[in-house]
């Protein structure tokens, strides 16, 4: 992953509140991070960020704040 990651809040109430590529985190550039892979409505499937054992799993959209994207 870049170090040039643009950071803005997640828009729960949009239609793709994410998409898959897309960075998700608590906190803008905070700790974890995780990589979406897969969106349905009201969870993300993410996987860890790269040099982690990769491992998708579901979690509630509801617990990220922060949209990222690679710059």
């Amino acid at each position: 992953m870049t170090s040039s990651v643009t950071w803005a809040p997640l828009d729960h109430a949009a239609r793709e509140p994410v998409r898959a590529g897309d960075l998700v985190s608590a906190e803008a550039g905070g700790l974890p991070i995780y990589r979406v892979v897969a969106w349905e409505k009201g969870r993300a499937w993410v996987s860890t960020r790269d040099g982690a054992p990769a491992r998708a799993r579901a979690m509630p959209l509801d617990g990220f704040c922060w949209r990222g994207i690679d710059g």
